[in-house]
């Protein structure tokens, strides 16, 4: 086993046939690890989503968005019988330890190749543990170890006026300022609400932003975010919603399935909050707080969310 940093690979490795990813990032709640991967390539990456998938038994859920990976994963060890073509690549190991995340990538040929160079000379991996290095028709292995995360998925609703603004780009912009103070701004999702709800500004939208953020800093991200909203909101019913953790809880995703059918009342909102065990935040007011609770429940679901039940 060698261990090697991104630099050492940046430097001993400079063929033509490694394509560096992007960016990794590992986001833990209890035993599941969300693995981000910001792959080199676009739509030709769906191919590592499916062998991904078909051969890992620790992966729960394997996504992808454009040129990100998305790995739901459970800790654990289950090795791989790696065969061309039909288990090329997969992953074998997910350990927490401390505040690092080991996974233990495997893969056949070029995927051998992404397991150890690939991956490890991407920003926010601090090092690789090398077993095998991979190409041609080789195997490669390789442990990434990469700093512990954890999420934190912020709904924002009813910051726009009849008059004026727009609380999908408010709230970009907001993940964007957040970005700047060196939080992992991952996602922006608009969640369609009820449409004939008669409070609504227009269109009937909430959003919700999902972060990366360090062990102990989410309660900085959540309070530059309210305070962000109070300065830059035109709306006098502007409220927030903060889930900690990876997973939607069932009443939570039920709730904002609800939202997309009928109009939702405030008692049932703050009802909802305190079992799921959600954050409910007034800006400038409380009716924002239905929208903004709804906006978590389907941030992992951008499909669903986007769609409008009749």
């Amino acid at each position: 086993m060698e261990i090697l940093r991104p630099s050492d690979l940046k430097e001993r490795f400079q063929d033509p046939w490694i394509s560096p990813y992007r960016k990794v990032l590992t986001v833990v709640d209890g035993d599941l690890v969300e693995i981000l991967e910001y792959h080199p390539c676009v739509s030709g990456s769906e191919w590592m989503i499916y062998q991904y998938q078909r051969s890992s038994r620790l992966i729960e859920r394997a996504r992808r968005d454009g040129n990100r990976h998305s790995y739901l994963a459970r800790t654990g060890k289950a090795p791989i019988e790696l065969q061309a073509s039909l288990n090329a690549a997969g992953i074998e190991e997910v350990a927490v330890e401390g505040d690092e995340v080991r996974v233990v990538h495997a893969g056949l040929a070029g995927a051998g190749v992404g397991a150890a160079m690939c991956r490890g000379m991407a920003e926010g991996v601090k090092r690789i543990e090398l077993y095998e290095l991979g190409g041609g028709s080789k195997p490669g292995r390789a442990a990434v170890i990469t700093p512990r995360l954890e999420k934190v998925v912020i709904g924002i609703d009813d910051t726009d006026t009849p008059e004026s603004g727009a609380t999908w780009t408010l709230a970009n912009n907001i993940g964007l300022e957040a970005r700047t103070r060196g939080f992992e701004y991952l996602d922006h999702v608009t969640v369609q609400l009820y449409p004939h709800n008669p409070h609504k500004t227009q269109n009937c939208v909430s959003v919700a932003l999902a972060f990366a953020v360090k062990p102990g800093e989410a309660d900085e991200l959540v309070a530059l975010v309210r305070d962000l909203l109070r300065e830059n909101t035109l709306s006098d019913k502007t409220a927030m919603a903060v889930m900690k953790g990876i997973v939607v809880p069932g009443k939570l995703r039920d709730y904002a399935a609800r939202s997309k059918r009928t109009l939702m009342e405030l008692e049932e909102a703050e009802r909802v909050a305190r079992e799921a065990g959600v954050e409910l935040i007034e800006i400038t007011g409380s009716q924002g707080k239905i929208g903004a609770l709804a906006a978590l429940g389907l941030y992992d679901d951008p499909e669903e969310a986007a769609r409008v039940y009749y």
